[in-house]
């Protein structure tokens, strides 16, 4: 496109959700940020439970404490923003900030895609090599592992950065969104994109594809030892142990998979805008939940703290 008679766009409106209005909005936007709170008090909690109970001082725990902070993070780049968009009905927003959300976005996404990878394999090991298990997964290694979703998710996510930095916008300067989401943003563009295309495509190969090959062929191990194990108790404690991130997985997945497997034009993306906020927000708020609910060791700590709590302020 030739962009000598177009005007360079410095900043896009993000719509929200322009057909919610009137009372609806102050409902919708409750109940949004009642989930942001309470997805952030039970991540919060999960952490904190993590670092002063020396009984959940092992490495299921310790990545479970992780993908809290994920969680936490993720929602902090795109709630606030939404929020501050559902109130006015559509707000303006700078392009280098558009481009920033994207790639924060992106890259914590891939680290909690590998993280969830890291946490399967944990479970391979833990009911596949239970013999070796604390010799491998040692502290240093469960370090080193967290330190690699990090790092991996935001240098690969670099690499889309440089292209986005790139790009020129020349109008339309209305994304149908209540953030920047990297398909709906890029449409806006008048540079040449097949470069960057290629690179997304490309992209999706280490960002989903591997961590989910990863989760599948653990969990294809941990099924088979299992079905091995002769005492039916013996099994059913086996995968409760694997049950909590086995669900987490399927919903994470399949909610990704969902939102960028529909195209987002027309009458769609009111639809796409729903499942990017089932993947944003009702997520997140699941998935510590799932954790918390399905395991024991959590509940007896939870219940006894409160349970205490609820002692001393009887007795005072």
């Amino acid at each position: 496109m030739n962009k000598n008679n177009e005007t360079v766009v410095t900043r896009f409106r993000l719509l929200g959700f322009q057909e919610i209005s009137g009372s609806k909005k102050y409902v919708f936007f409750f109940a949004i940020f009642t989930a942001y709170i309470t997805t952030l008090l039970i991540n919060f909690l999960i952490i904190g439970l993590v670092h002063i109970k020396s009984q959940l001082h092992s490495p299921m725990y310790f990545f479970l404490q992780q993908l809290s902070i994920v969680e936490i993070t993720f929602l902090t780049i795109i709630i606030p923003n939404m929020l501050y968009v559902l109130w006015l009905e559509g707000a303006m927003i700078l392009v280098k900030n558009c481009i920033a959300q994207t790639y924060f976005y992106c890259a914590v996404g891939c680290a909690e895609c590998h993280l969830l990878a890291v946490m399967a394999y944990d479970r391979y090991l833990a009911i596949c090599k239970p013999l070796h298990y604390h010799t491998i997964m040692n502290t240093n290694h469960q370090r080193a592992l967290v330190i690699y979703c990090w790092t991996f998710g935001f240098l690969l996510t670099q690499i889309t950065l440089n292209f986005l930095c790139q790009l020129d916008f020349c109008g339309p300067y209305i994304i149908d969104h209540f953030f920047c989401d990297l398909m709906p943003f890029l449409k806006l563009t008048c540079s040449y994109i097949f470069a960057l295309q290629v690179e997304i495509l490309a992209g999706s190969i280490p960002l989903m594809i591997i961590p989910f090959t990863i989760i599948l062929i653990s969990y294809v191990y941990v099924f088979i030892t299992i079905l091995g194990i002769s005492s039916s108790v013996g099994r059913k404690k086996a995968f409760s142990t694997c049950s909590s991130h086995l669900i987490v997985v399927t919903v994470y997945f399949g909610s990704l998979i969902s939102i960028y497997d529909i195209p987002a034009n027309g009458d769609s993306m009111t639809s796409n805008k729903l499942l990017s906020l089932l993947y944003i927000v009702v997520t997140p708020l699941f998935n510590p939940i799932i954790y918390s609910l399905r395991n024991k060791e959590i509940r007896v700590i939870i219940s006894n703290l409160f349970g205490a709590k609820q002692t001393r302020i009887m007795k005072g």
